[in-house]
């Protein structure tokens, strides 16, 4: 398979903060929908596009949480959003519809990771439902908003697409869940909707990416025990890093999900997968750094979509 999944030179790498990447950009009169914009990842990416003159709507699962968490913020408003409740999707996308307001930036960043064994809706896997089929239905019923902003759409995926692709035979873990495989296949779904996405935007002027954000400790962990974050050699028993060099700050977290968003180096480019500030590399090999060729394959992309349609009963194209 023949790839445009290769190094740019960006001239940005693992350490540069969110704020250089958006050096030199006004933002002023563009708006932004950021998921999960409230806290961790999620919260530097709002603080510098806000910074950047950007209005940020953050739509969040406890929009009391989301308020304090922003206060202080100027050019920023909150609304309530729940991904794993497609109902709740639907009803801030028609609130939202409802200003009349264009899209530019939309960034699915909000996400839940490795956790117990959770169904939502008609009994999906939670992960699955809530990382991707919430983020699906809520850039397809923002259409008519981001098509007329002419932006783009980023999505938030993981190296942890690593640990599985789509399990086209069993999608919603029911013969045995694994909490990591279930993380993984969607952080592949993340990848391969922007890739499809970008593929039936492309024509309307909007462009889509995915990305890896790179290994942080965030709430993000919330899910994981002390003594499972202390086996795996992320932490030591005190909770302190055993090698902080390994993790990047939260703001270096932020800046690929930023970059993504605004940087004029990826005009005309799209469907592609980042990370450290650009273009990502094939990965040689499972865990390794780069991109699983399965994440960046445009007939599992189309698969996808379809499958999320029917699930959802939502598609805008």
């Amino acid at each position: 398979m023949t790839t445009s999944q290769h190094t740019i030179g960006s001239g940005f790498g693992a350490t540069t903060p969110a704020r250089e990447v958006l050096a030199g950009i006004d933002l002023t009169g563009k708006l932004a929908v950021v998921t999960g914009g409230y806290s961790g990842l999620g919260l530097e990416t709002t603080k510098a596009l806000a910074g950047a003159g950007a209005h940020v709507v953050v739509p969040a699962r406890r929009p009391a949480a989301a308020k304090e968490a922003l206060d202080g913020i100027d050019g920023v408003e909150t609304d309530e959003l729940d991904l794993g409740d497609l109902a709740s999707v639907e009803a801030f996308a028609d609130r939202f519809l409802a200003s009349g307001r264009d899209i530019h930036i939309t960034i699915d960043s909000a996400a839940i990771m490795a956790c117990p064994e959770t169904r939502v809706g008609p009994g999906w896997e939670a992960q699955f439902a809530t990382n991707h089929l919430g983020h699906f239905v809520l850039v397809n019923r923002l259409w008519p908003a981001i098509t007329r902003g002419r932006g783009r759409v980023v999505s938030v995926s993981s190296r942890g697409h690593h640990r599985s692709g789509i399990r086209w035979d069993d999608v919603q873990f029911e013969t045995g869940y694994d909490k990591w495989e279930a993380y993984g296949q969607a952080k592949t779904a993340n990848a391969l909707f922007a890739l499809h996405l970008d593929t039936l935007a492309r024509d309307a002027g909007v462009r889509a990416f995915s990305l890896h954000p790179g290994g942080i400790l965030t709430p993000l962990l919330r899910h994981l025990p002390k003594e499972e974050q202390v086996a795996m050699g992320w932490i030591d028993e005190a909770g302190r890093p055993l090698n902080p060099s390994a993790f990047k700050t939260p703001e270096a977290g932020a800046a690929t999900q930023v970059w993504a968003a605004t940087s004029a180096q990826l005009d005309g480019m799209g469907g592609l997968y980042l990370e450290d500030c650009d273009v990502a590399e094939p990965a040689a090999e499972a865990g390794a750094s780069g991109v699983r060729d399965y994440a960046v394959d445009p007939e599992q992309a189309a698969r996808l979509w379809t499958l999320s349609a029917q699930l959802t009963g939502v598609n805008a194209f």
